[in-house]
This record gives structure tokens, C-alpha cells and sequence, in this order.
């Protein structure tokens, strides 16, 4: 307990100067210090040209990634200003490098429309960096500051004469704050290709210089949304023209791409001044208002609609949808720092007023298009209808709560979740090796017969015809679709436990796909994983080793044949294999397994993947599997 008497006065609270807030509390501004964190690093300083390119006074970034990990970033706009700023009595450079909430963001001409509003970008980076080095091409001069961790090492000293125009930022992270500092040139270029086709007609240009020969991607898409969404559907059917509006309504820019695919999934992306906004907002709530009831007064008014179809929904409108809202605005109200939502009410009327007149017209100017859209959506409608009569004689009320849990499922005796673990084990051999082998009181194991239904090509009415499927859904709890509630699940470790073979990996990634498709949030939680049983046991003597790759094989025998040691290798080619002794050392035991926790870094490569895997379009799959063909080990044949 605290001393009663302990005084507490002013000298107790401490007052940070500068950019001490950004060096104490990074998470604060940039999110983390670890990977994510690092990169954000980089779009705070990419951010800043793709604002002058908004504002119409840039059409080209170019990105290096140098040696040493230095990042350096050029935009061929305005530059940022260097005359004396009359409040500061610095630089307008310099105080815009080490002042938070300083910039051209918060009101005046400089921005109608931009993504970073807290002022906090550039001086969070420098405040961040070990070293940074400002450059400022503009009115005929090149000036240059030099800063580290936020603290200017030199005077702004003019370089000379130039007759361009720009800024170019380079800079090297701290690596007393990052955990690490090697960025990764896949997320950069993702990231950045994004940004291009949100941002039409713009030059972006990525560069990796550690590399020999170095790499270079150039991304520039004149039909930007639209491209983007030719480029989301390319591996699917599609159903129907795309659409594509481009608006101006006041202070507001509004873009929309919609096309329809032959897919049960939908893939939407919606952004506020070039800022994915995960949890979508007022923008999209207008954009989906619109859609629904274009479709519904369409349909009524051609008469498509029978009696006896269900109303239609935004759910049944959702399935093989394929959109990008896109919205420009000033002063956008994001939730958070993280800008995950959008805010603003005026935007929902300026979608939903843009959407609902232009998609009329175009319904109607396209009326075999528009037909094809609506029996689409009228199909899922009655298959939702289907759904749900299924679901609920499958998963009725009590169901979830244990009382009739499938026969084959081992349940631990544990009823915390965040202390349960269930194994999802392919066939009864292994399944019964794990029962005997586990600790049940924490560890449930559900074997799975056979390969499962492939849910890319199924809805769920189908879904729930699979006695496998049905079997894990009660196992764990969440119910599916409408009903989903994670705060049901039954397990914080949901493992996937398959042979190390070829049929074990059509299992695995079978299951991978029904997760992603209906269980989504289980991965955004982190509670899905995969199990790694050993390859080999090799045994010499009294010594026994389990080794989980080939290339550890070789280094275990190498070592043996060097200590001249004889040596016996058994290569397990399945889980039943194992007796449960060796399965709970290996597989089992958490002070001993290996099990990869599943995560989705990029949610739309991630959807792309799948589809081409998994999907019923044949020509992307055989393409994939030419590519990566050469890539393989340990095919089985």
C-alpha cells in the first residue's frame, strides 16, 4: 500500500518539450515499434507528396530504399516553404520538422483536401529517426537541414541554384526505438501501389537499392479506382459491365467502382482522402444505402421480382460485390488516430445522392447488364432464405452452449476459453493417437474424416448439408453468419493438425478457406493456428531427435557421420504414425511444439490467393501453379 503521507505536488508532473511526447510514447503517433510501426514511418513521409498531388501540385514520388535501410523520399511539389515563420521565428521548414501539430493542413490555401490532419507526420518521423536530411527544391534555390531524433544538427544552409521544384526527405529510424529496421520492399510497393490507383494519373516510382541488379516497380494508373477494380476481379468471372462515377458535389469529390463477380464473397474498400478506412463509415453507409435501393426500385419497376421471392436485402446485394468508395473531402472527423472510420455526416448524403442517380441511370441505359446484376443478387436472396432455415434446424438455440456437442469431438474439461485448445486432426487413426496423447483438461481434439467441402464455391445452406463442417461449427461455439458472436468461442487455440503430406496440405488449406471465408474474425483475433509435427525421428543409440525439415535432417546426420555415430531415420508420413507418447512430445506439449499462429498482413492478396486456389475459374490456378512450380518440396507423386 502507498504511504498515506506521500505528498504530491507540481514537481511530480512532468512536461514534455518538442518532440519528447513522440520519443516517450511512439505507439501514441505511429501505432508500435515494431514492424508495422517502421513502415508507418514511410507513409507518413509518402503521405505528404500524395497530399500535393491531391491539391494538384504533383504528378510524381519516387521512393529509394538504400543501403543501411535509409529511406529517402522525393515529390516533385511545391516544396515546403523556408521563409521565416512569424510565430516560431524559425524556418517554416524547420518548425514544420519539429513541432507537432505544425503544417499546412489545419486551414489557409495550403490543403483543400489531405490525409494527414494531426500535424504530427514528418516531425513523428524525424522525432524517430537517427538521422534525417531535409531537401527543398523551390523558387529557384535548393536548400538543406540536417536533424536527429528530432533535433536540427545544422542551420538551414542553401546548396545553390535549382530550376525544379519539390521536396525530398531522406531518413534512417532509431534503433533504440525499433525492435527492427529492416523494411520489407513487398510491403512498401503494396502499399504504394494502392496509393496509385487511388490517386489517378499519379507517377510513382519504387526503388530498392540493396539489391544487385537493384529492383524498381513504376505504378501509374490513368483509370484509377476502375483500374483497381479490373485488377480485384481479374481472377474471377464477372457478371455484367463495371460501373464507374467520378463526381464533384461543393467541397466534396466523390468515386465510385462497382462491378459484380461470380463469387460468393464480398470485396469492398472504402477511403477517405486516400486513407483505407477499415471499419468503413458514412461514406460507405451512404454508398450501400444507394446501391440497395437502386436495385430493389429497379427490379420492382422491370417487374423482375416475383411473389413469392424474398425482399431484397444488403446482404443478398453484398455477395460477389466488387467496390471501391473512394472520397475526398476537407476536415475529415476519423475515429482515432488509426483513421479507421470515417465520421463525417455530409458525405453519406453526397455518396448516396451521386450513387443512387448516376447507377439509375445506368440500369437503365444498361439494361441487360442490370438484369444480370439482379439475378444475382435475387439468387442470393433466396439462398439466404435457404440458409436460414438450414442454420437453424442445424444450430438450434442451446446448441452452442454445449448440450449437444458431436459425438466425435474429445472436449477438454476446462470451460475457459483462454485456457482451451482444441486440435482439428485429420482422420480417426491420428484423432485417436491425439486423444490418448493430449492433457484433457485443457486440450480437445475433433478428428475431421476425409477432405472437407471446398466453401469458395459453396453458400451456406450447402455448407451446412457437411456433417464435418456441422461437427466443428458446434465445437466451436461462434455460431456462423448472422449469428457469429466470437465472444462465444470455445477455444482461444483453434490448431489445425494435418499429415506433412500432400493430401494433409488439401486438408489444411480446405480448412485455411473456410476460416477465412466465415471465420474470419477467429484470425483477426489470433486464434488460429497450425501444427508442425517432426518430418523424421533419427535415432542413435540411447539419443533420440525429432527434426522438422529436410535441411535440419542434413545437418543432424552430417554432425552424426562426423562423430562417426550409426544412426537409424524413420520418416513419418502421417500422424497416426506416431503412438500418442510421441505426438504429446512432439505435437502436443506446449514446452515443446512448434505451432504457427495464422495472420492476414494484406487482406486483398490474401482474398486474391484464395480465390485463385481455391476458386472454380481454372486458367488462374494453372497459371499460379506454372509459376510457383519450381518452388516445391517434398511433392509426394
Amino acid at each position: 500500500m502507498a504511504e498515506k503521507n506521500k505528498k504530491y505536488t507540481a514537481k511530480d508532473i512532468t512536461v514534455l518539450q518538442g518532440l519528447e511526447p513522440v520519443r516517450k510514447r511512439p505507439g501514441m503517433f505511429i501505432g508500435g515499434t515494431g514492424k508495422e510501426g517502421l513502415h508507418h514511418l514511410v507513409w507518413e513521409v509518402v503521405d505528404n507528396g500524395i497530399d500535393e498531388a491531391m491539391a494538384g501540385q504533383a504528378d510524381y514520388i519516387e521512393l529509394k530504399v538504400l543501403k543501411d535501410n535509409l529511406i529517402s523520399v522525393f515529390d516533385n511539389g511545391r516544396g515546403i516553404p523556408f521563409d521565416t515563420h512569424k510565430v516560431t521565428k524559425k524556418s517554416a521548414l524547420e518548425t514544420v520538422m519539429t513541432t507537432l501539430h505544425a503544417g499546412g493542413k489545419f486551414g489557409g490555401d495550403g490543403y483543400k483536401v489531405s490525409g494527414g490532419l494531426h500535424g504530427v507526420g514528418i516531425s513523428a518521423v524525424n522525432a524517430l529517426s537517427e538521422k534525417m536530411v531535409t531537401q527543398v527544391f523551390r523558387d529557384g534555390k535548393q536548400v538543406q537541414m540536417e536533424f536527429s531524433k528530432g533535433i536540427p544538427k545544422s542551420k538551414l544552409i542553401v546548396v545553390g541554384d535549382t530550376d525544379i521544384h519539390g521536396t525530398l526527405q531522406t531518413f534512417l529510424p532509431d534503433k533504440t526505438i525499433f525492435s527492427e529496421t529492416d523494411f520489407s520492399f513487398k510491403t512498401i510497393i503494396d502499399h504504394l501501389r494502392q496509393q496509385a490507383y487511388l490517386t489517378k494519373s499519379l507517377n510513382i516510382k519504387c526503388i530498392d537499392e540493396r539489391k544487385d541488379p537493384e529492383t524498381e516497380f513504376n505504378f501509374y494508373f490513368e483509370g484509377g479506382i476502375s483500374s483497381f477494380v479490373r485488377s480485384l476481379t481479374s481472377t474471377k468471372p464477372i457478371i455484367g459491365q463495371p460501373f464507374y462515377i467520378e463526381k464533384n458535389i461543393d467541397d466534396y469529390k466523390v468515386e465510385v467502382a462497382i462491378n459484380y463477380v461470380d463469387d460468393y464473397n464480398e470485396h469492398i474498400y472504402s477511403f477517405a482522402n486516400n486513407i483505407n478506412t477499415k471499419e468503413g463509415g458514412t461514406h460507405l453507409t451512404g454508398f450501400r444505402t444507394a446501391l440497395t435501393r437502386c436495385v430493389n426500385d429497379y427490379a420492382k419497376s422491370q417487374n423482375i421480382i416475383k411473389p413469392n421471392d424474398p425482399p431484397i436485402s444488403k446482404e443478398d446485394i453484398k455477395e460477389g460485390l466488387v467496390a471501391i468508395v473512394s472520397v475526398k473531402l476537407p476536415d475529415p472527423q476519423f475515429e482515432g488516430q488509426t483513421k479507421s472510420k470515417l465520421g463525417n455526416p455530409k458525405i453519406q448524403k453526397a455518396v448516396f445522392s451521386t450513387v443512387f442517380e448516376h447507377l439509375t441511370y445506368w440500369f437503365n441505359e444498361n439494361p441487360t447488364d442490370a438484369r444480370k446484376i439482379i439475378e444475382k443478387v435475387l439468387l442470393s436472396a433466396r439462398a439466404r432464405m435457404a440458409a436460414k432455415a438450414a442454420r437453424e434446424t442445424v444450430i438450434r438455440k442451446g446448441a452452442l452452449d454445449g448440450l449437444t456437442l458431436p459425438g466425435k469431438l474429445a472436449d477438454c474439461s476446462s470451460r475457459d476459453p483462454s485456457l482451451s485448445e482444441i486440435f482439428i486432426v485429420e482422420g480417426d487413426s491420428a484423432g485417436g493417437s491425439a486423444k490418448q496423447g493430449r492433457d484433457r483438461t485443457f486440450q480437445a481434439i475433433l478428428p475431421l474424416k476425409g477432405k472437407i467441402l471446398n466453401v469458395e464455391r459453396a453458400r451456406i445452406d450447402r455448407m451446412l448439408t457437411s456433417e464435418e463442417i456441422k461437427a466443428l461449427i458446434i465445437a466451436l461455439g461462434t455460431g456462423l453468419g448472422d449469428d457469429f458472436k466470437i465472444d462465444k468461442i470455445r477455444y482461444h487455440r483453434i490448431i489445425i493438425m494435418t499429415d506433412a503430406d500432400v493430401d494433409g496440405s488439401h486438408i489444411r488449406t480446405l480448412l485455411l478457406t473456410l476460416f477465412y471465408r466465415h471465420f474470419k474474425e477467429i484470425i483477426d483475433k489470433g486464434y488460429l493456428y497450425i501444427a508442425q509435427p517432426p518430418l523424421y525421428q533419427i535415432t542413435s543409440g540411447k539419443n533420440k531427435d525429432y527434426v522438422f525439415t529436410d535441411e535440419d535432417k542434413e545437418i543432424l546426420i552430417k554432425n552424426y557421420s562426423q562423430e562417426d555415430k550409426k544412426y537409424s531415420i524413420q520418416r513419418y508420413k502421417g500422424l497416426g504414425e506416431m503412438n500418442p507418447s510421441q505426438l504429446w512430445e512432439t505435437t502436443l506439449d506446449p514446452k515443446n511444439r512448434i505451432i504457427l499462429k495464422v495472420i492476414i498482413d494484406e487482406a486483398e492478396i490474401a482474398d486474391e490467393t484464395f480465390s485463385t486456389l481455391m476458386g472454380s475459374d481454372v486458367p488462374p490456378r494453372k497459371r499460379f501453379i506454372q509459376t510457383h512450380a519450381q518452388n516445391v518440396e517434398n511433392l509426394d507423386i
